[in-house]
């Protein structure tokens, strides 16, 4: 027995060293991966947090609810995008490559492979100092990307276009670049396009002299696709398919690039056949008009909401009067276009719409001929669930004139909000209008902090907010700053003071920044000054106050730090006294 017990005593010697030696594996694998490992960019991390649910809690709608004014800016899609369903990227920009690009966009992946050309490019024996740029030369398109990453640290690039040459020019090149900004916390890229000098050393090496403004490189930038068929004219034949996608493929679209040229044109029925085969869903009438923005897009989406769930194709009116909330003469402002505001070439790339001026031609050119019937309905009691089996080519809503049994939403209320939902992630601000938030940024670098100060109205009501006039001082916005933001930085100051000289005393420690510094992007010589004119048949268009908060918010919403008034800098509620939300 002996010899038997010393036999199992040496057989678990050598199993019980295996097992450490498997452990001390485990761990040092286990070690390595930790040390190599590098996390998914967060920007496009899948998200499972439901864009629904936060519009939900905070325009919730009761049966009989009631909006009252508000100037604030409603989120739009862009803010509440489910991110999963974005272009995933790793933090390497080379990783990008699925976001839809033309060919001449060169991955960063590619500067190293084109390093090796740039010293033998030109032989000093051949060197003529006063030859022109060739801006195709891949060891040159090399150097712009360095100086590029260089040169804007706290952006992270994705693709570059090849240079493009200057006409007139022997020593620029224009190159494009598709960006975002290193500490972004949104899915959104940018395009920027801009030019580069170049000087010759004594044997022709080329160096990156200068890199011109914010879009300064224009040969660098994508045309524009045709504008024929804006306005009323003809463009290609559309047909309306109502795109009534399933809840886990709403949100299906790459990534939003903010540059990238704009075709918001109105879509067209050329034909009489594609027409008549149409369903079609329109809202007449109501009080929805020139109350504020919040009301006028739950009422809107209401109406989009319905038009897809019965499958049908929204007849729009995209004349929008625009509350007096919003103007500067203190009146209501009718005649504003939709495409001011939010993005119409998502929304009609994604959902089905027509101009209801251009429907109504087509209407009455083939309503008799065609026997095209309708279904009209008087009021909001008739629910959409209802509607599912009518045949008939147009279903009308029309709303009476008693407020609030005339709001559009009020379609929306009661059973129906278990059913309907509204599309938010097709509502999209305005391309044009986030062109100068990505202007305004890149001016100060992509590298600025922002606080929001609400002052106005509201700092003068002392019963609903005692302590805001004081607590929005200089004296007292010096002292809650300067524990959150160094000494130095760049501070943009999103506010409603009308009066920003108040804030003078804090240029004693930061370098401010206000809208109306930036100016220039919609006077009378800038491109969104310009393209909204043409957008407006000839007539120069009002930089208006809902413009100006969608900016002012924008803006802010891109500092690398954010302060809020009721988060940070006072006591008081946001809705006045005694609304604080509990904390837990």
């Amino acid at each position: 027995m002996g010899r038997d017990r010393r036999f199992h005593l040496d057989l678990d010697h050598p199993l019980r060293n295996g097992g450490f030696a498997l452990f001390v594996a485990a761990v040092l694998v286990f070690t390595i991966i930790a040390a190599t490992y590098q996390p998914d960019d967060p920007l496009l991390h899948p998200s499972s947090s439901s864009p629904s649910s936060k519009l939900t809690s905070f325009l919730t709608s009761n049966s009989n609810a009631t909006f009252l004014a508000d100037v604030s800016v409603l989120r739009t899609g862009e803010d509440f995008q489910n991110i999963s369903s974005a272009v995933p990227a790793s933090s390497t920009a080379s990783d990008i490559h699925a976001v839809p690009d033309p060919a001449p966009f060169i991955q960063i992946s590619d500067i190293e492979t084109a390093n090796t050309a740039v010293s033998s490019s030109v032989a000093p024996a051949e060197c003529d100092r006063g030859a022109p740029v060739d801006c195709s030369d891949r060891g040159l398109f090399s150097v712009m990307m360095r100086a590029a990453i260089e040169g804007f640290p706290d952006i992270h690039f994705y693709r570059f276009r090849s240079p493009i040459a200057v006409p007139d020019a022997t020593d620029a090149c224009d190159m494009a670049w598709r960006f975002r900004p290193r500490d972004a916390n949104r899915p959104t890229l940018y395009k920027d396009y801009r030019r580069f000098h170049l000087v010759r050393s004594d044997n022709c090496t080329l160096t990156v002299a200068k890199i011109g403004d914010y879009h300064s490189g224009v040969n660098a930038r994508k045309r524009r696709r045709s504008k024929r068929g804006s306005g009323s004219s003809p463009s290609t034949e559309a047909v309306f398919e109502p795109k009534n996608l399933p809840v886990a493929q709403e949100v299906k679209d790459s990534v939003p690039v903010v540059g990238e040229a704009i075709n918001d044109t109105l879509p067209v029925i050329e034909s009489e056949s594609t027409f008549s085969s149409g369903k079609y869903l329109v809202y007449l009438g109501g009080g929805d008009r020139c109350k504020s923005m919040n009301h006028y897009l739950w009422s809107f989406l209401c109406a989009l909401g319905e038009a897809q769930y019965l499958n049908r194709t929204l007849v729009m009116d995209l004349n929008i009067c625009l509350s007096s909330i919003y103007t500067g003469t203190g009146k209501d402002a009718d005649g504003k276009d939709f495409r001011f505001y939010f993005d119409f070439e998502r929304l009609k790339d994604s959902a089905s719409v027509i101009d209801q001026r251009q429907f109504w031609t087509d209407w009455s050119k083939w309503e008799k001929k065609d026997k095209l019937a309708l279904h009209f309905i008087n009021d909001f009691k008739e629910t959409p669930m209802s509607l599912t089996g009518v045949k008939d080519t147009l279903i009308m809503r029309k709303f009476g004139d008693v407020e609030p049994d005339n709001y559009w939403y009020r379609v929306c209320e009661g059973e129906t909000e278990a059913v309907i939902q509204r599309p938010w992630h097709l509502l999209w601000k305005s391309r044009r209008l986030m062109e100068i938030v990505s202007a305004i940024s890149s001016r100060l670098s992509w590298d600025f902090d922002s606080v929001h100060i609400v002052r106005g109205d509201k700092a003068r009501n002392t019963q609903l907010w005692p302590n805001l006039a004081r607590d929005t001082s200089p004296d007292a916005l010096l002292a809650t700053l300067g524990d959150k933001i160094d000494n130095g930085r760049r501070l943009y100051i999103a506010t409603d003071e009308p009066y920003t000289s108040f804030f003078d005393p804090l240029k004693d420690k930061y370098t401010t920044y206000f809208l109306d510094d930036f100016k220039d992007l919609w006077n009378g010589t800038s491109e969104w000054y310009q393209e909204t004119k043409e957008l407006n048949g000839g007539v120069a268009v009002e930089f208006d106050g809902y413009m100006r908060v969608e900016v002012d918010t924008e803006v802010f919403l891109r500092g690398k730090k954010q302060l809020e008034t009721f988060n940070d800098l006072t006591r008081d509620c946001k809705d006045g006294i005694n609304t604080c939300p509990a904390t837990s």
